[in-house]
């Protein structure tokens, strides 16, 4: 009896062993897919977190320098309105950053786009500063010169009415009238007149005569005279039944012994005054005063025995 020959089944297994390995390595090829993939996103992820920090830095920085701009530009007289507008717009962006810790790769170039723009804000309101820093040094210049030539008008005003006001004191002083050809006369009872010295029973009454001295500065105008009579003891002869009273002279209320009122017309004019005293005359050394608006126009003494 003959034997038969065995099979041999090796092909099979070989089979199975290629589909393993082809299992394997794709298993392996999806296994480094996906720790690709996850490097990858958590680098982008990395790169998110670090694009917004740098953003909020940005952001901050140029809402700092907002406010300075915003306080020089006010300090300036400039208008700060619509910049602390966009300030505000800022903060809120800025803020938004905390709140909201995850943005899409658009929203992020997004951001930096407006970071940018923010940049270019300052750089044109660093312009507009300087604009208004050139306006207010100009007005400042013109300010002082203006201020200069105030102080100098106003000075050259002071001197002109200082003139003005030496001129009219001389013009008054030139303008203010004098008496000349004095004479005091004592007349009896009889109308007998004895000048400059006699007795006291020999007065019934005094007479005063003088002229007003030519004057071409004083105007023609009506001057009230005053006469004082004083006597040694400094007492002014002073009777109100008799026509005396009183005046001011240097801030003082003064009496005078008699008055009358003339037109001055600059023709040296003789005046006089009939004055009765209604008693007799003590002994001594008179002086006979005649004033007008105020200033003394003559003077002159006489002695009663």
């Amino acid at each position: 009896m003959s034997e038969l020959p065995t099979q041999t089944n090796s092909p099979q297994p070989k089979k199975s062993n290629k589909i393993l390995i082809i299992v394997v390595v794709a298993l392996a090829l999806l296994l480094a897919a996906a720790v690709v993939m996850f490097f990858m996103r958590d680098q982008q992820l990395q790169n998110s977190k670090a694009d917004l920090m740098k953003a909020y830095s940005s952001l901050d920085s140029i809402d700092n320098e907002l406010q300075r701009k915003i306080i020089e530009i006010k300090d300036l007289g400039g208008n700060v309105d619509e910049l602390s507008m966009i300030r505000d717009s800022l903060v809120m962006e800025k803020n938004s950053l905390l709140e909201v810790g995850k943005k899409s790769a658009r929203q992020i170039r997004d951001l930096k786009a407006r970071v940018e723009g923010y940049r270019e804000l300052l750089v044109m309101k660093d312009t507009e500063i300087s604009e208004l820093k050139k306006v207010n040094e100009s007005l400042l210049v013109e300010n002082t010169d203006l201020k200069t030539e105030r102080n100098v008008l106003n000075e050259n005003l002071r001197e002109a009415k200082k003139t003005e006001e030496q001129l009219v004191e001389k013009v008054q002083l030139a303008s203010r009238l004098e008496v000349e050809n004095v004479k005091i006369m004592a007349l009896t009872d009889k109308g007998k007149a004895r000048e400059d010295e006699f007795r006291a029973r020999q007065i019934d009454q005094l007479k005063v005569e003088f002229n007003i001295a030519k004057n071409d500065v004083a105007p023609v105008s009506g001057k009230e005279i005053l006469m004082r009579i004083v006597d040694d003891n400094g007492n002014v002869l002073f009777d109100v039944a008799r026509g005396s009273g009183t005046f001011v002279l240097d801030g003082k209320e003064v009496f005078y012994t008699a008055k009358q009122e003339i037109l001055f017309d600059n023709s040296q004019q003789l005046v006089s005054f009939l004055y009765d005293k209604g008693s007799e005359y003590l002994p001594g050394r008179y002086v006979m005063e005649l004033y007008t608006d105020g200033y003394l126009m003559g003077s002159k003494s006489f002695k009663v025995k």
